[in-house]
C-alpha cells in the first residue's frame, strides 16, 4: 500500500485525467478503500485543491477550478511542455517576459534532477516570421527534441536520419538508405509555428537549417565539437536573413531536382531553399505575377514538381500552352492577352 503522502499525489494525478471519477474505481486504482479515498480528498481539499463529490449510487469525485491556484503535478511530458512554452513566450508575447522567466525558474527549481537537466538543454529562440500566410504546425516528438537539445548543449556531433518530406528517409539514387547527417548543432529555433535545428553540416562543410519534425536522432552521439562562429551577428538575424524574404504578390513552392547548394545561388532574394537530398530541393519563391513566377521556374532547366498552389498550377500549364503553340507555329505567332496573370 502506498504512504499516505505518495497516495495524494496519485490520487490527484487520477483526479487531474478525467473530469469525474467514481469512488468504487479511485479505490480500486489505489488499492485503498472508500473510506481512505474520502479522508484523502478532504486532505487535498485542506491543500487547497476544490475536490467536489456528488452523492448517491453513481456519486464520486471531480476536480473544479479553484478561487486560488494550488501546488500543481505535472508528468515529465507536462513539465517539458510548460519549460518549452514558457520558452518561447519570452520571446513570442509582448509585455510577458518577465512573468513567464520567474515561471519557468519555478518551475524548474521544483523538478527532479533528471529532468532539470533536460529542460536545460532545450535552449530555445523564438523568431518572429512577419506577416505572410500562416504555415501548417507539423507535431514535433519530445523525445527527438530533447535528444537535440542535449547536443546542442553538450556541443557534441549529432547523427539523424533526415527525411526529404514524404515521411520516409530519403534513399540514394540507386535507392538504398543513405548514411545518417553529422552535423554540429549550433542552436534551437522555432519560426512560423516549426522547430528548425540550425547547424554546421560536418559532411557539406556549410551551414544548413534542417526542419525537426523530419529529423530522427541517431545514438550515440559523436565527438564534442568548437562551437564555430554563426555567420550572422546573432541567431535570429540568421534566421531572418535565411527565411524572411520579400513579400511578393504571388508566392508558391516546387520542387527542384537539383542539389539545393546549386539552386540557393540563383534563388537568393526570391525565396528559400531547403535540402531535401543530395539531388533534390523544395523551393518556397515569389514573383510579381503567376505567370512571371512560372516563367522563373523554367530557368533551372530541371525536372520540377509544383506544390502549390493551384494559381501557380494554371500559370504553368497556360505558359506551355503558350510556347507550344510558338514553337509549332512556323514563323506565325498567335496574339497574347496581356495582364491575364492573377495576383494574389
Amino acid at each position: 500500500m502506498l504512504e499516505t503522502s505518495a497516495r495524494l499525489l496519485a490520487l490527484l494525478s487520477l483526479l487531474q485525467t478525467r473530469r469525474d471519477w467514481p469512488g468504487d474505481a479511485l479505490a480500486e486504482r489505489l488499492k485503498v478503500s472508500a473510506r481512505t479515498v474520502r479522508r484523502d480528498v478532504d486532505r487535498l481539499r485542506e491543500l487547497g485543491y476544490p475536490v467536489s463529490a456528488t452523492r448517491g449510487p453513481e456519486g464520486g469525485y471531480r476536480l473544479d477550478a479553484g478561487s486560488e491556484l494550488p501546488p500543481l503535478l505535472f508528468d515529465d511530458e507536462q513539465a517539458v511542455a510548460v519549460a518549452v512554452a514558457l520558452q518561447t513566450a519570452t520571446s513570442s508575447v509582448v509585455g510577458i517576459e518577465d512573468a513567464a522567466l520567474r515561471a519557468l525558474a519555478t518551475v524548474r527549481q521544483v523538478m527532479p534532477a533528471r529532468l532539470r537537466h533536460r529542460v536545460d538543454a532545450l535552449q530555445v529562440t523564438t523568431v518572429s516570421r512577419g506577416s505572410g500566410s500562416v504555415r501548417e504546425r507539423p507535431r514535433v516528438d519530445t523525445e527527438h527534441l530533447l535528444a537535440i537539445g542535449t547536443a546542442v548543449r553538450a556541443r557534441e556531433v549529432l547523427r539523424f536520419d533526415y527525411d526529404g518530406g514524404s515521411g520516409e528517409v530519403v534513399r540514394s539514387a540507386a535507392g538504398e538508405f543513405r548514411p545518417p547527417r553529422r552535423v554540429e548543432p549550433h542552436h534551437l529555433v522555432t519560426w512560423g509555428g516549426r522547430w528548425y535545428l540550425i547547424a554546421w553540416d560536418v559532411d557539406r562543410a556549410d551551414w544548413r537549417t534542417f526542419r525537426v519534425d523530419r529529423m530522427t536522432p541517431r545514438t550515440p552521439t559523436g565527438p564534442r565539437f568548437t562551437s564555430r562562429e554563426l555567420p550572422a551577428p546573432d541567431v535570429a538575424t540568421y534566421i531572418a536573413r535565411q527565411f524572411e524574404r520579400n513579400e511578393w504578390s504571388c508566392q508558391g513552392e516546387l520542387i527542384l531536382h537539383a542539389p539545393a547548394a546549386v539552386v540557393a545561388r540563383w534563388v537568393r532574394e526570391q525565396g528559400v531553399v531547403e535540402e531535401l537530398g543530395p539531388d533534390r530541393c523544395r523551393v518556397i519563391a515569389g514573383s510579381w505575377s503567376w505567370v512571371g513566377l512560372a516563367a522563373w521556374m523554367g530557368l533551372f532547366d530541371v525536372d520540377l514538381e509544383i506544390v502549390g498552389p493551384d494559381e501557380l498550377r494554371e500559370a504553368a500549364a497556360r505558359l506551355g500552352q503558350r510556347y507550344t503553340a510558338a514553337a509549332e507555329a512556323d514563323g506565325q505567332f498567335p496574339s497574347a492577352e496581356v495582364g491575364e496573370e492573377r495576383r494574389s
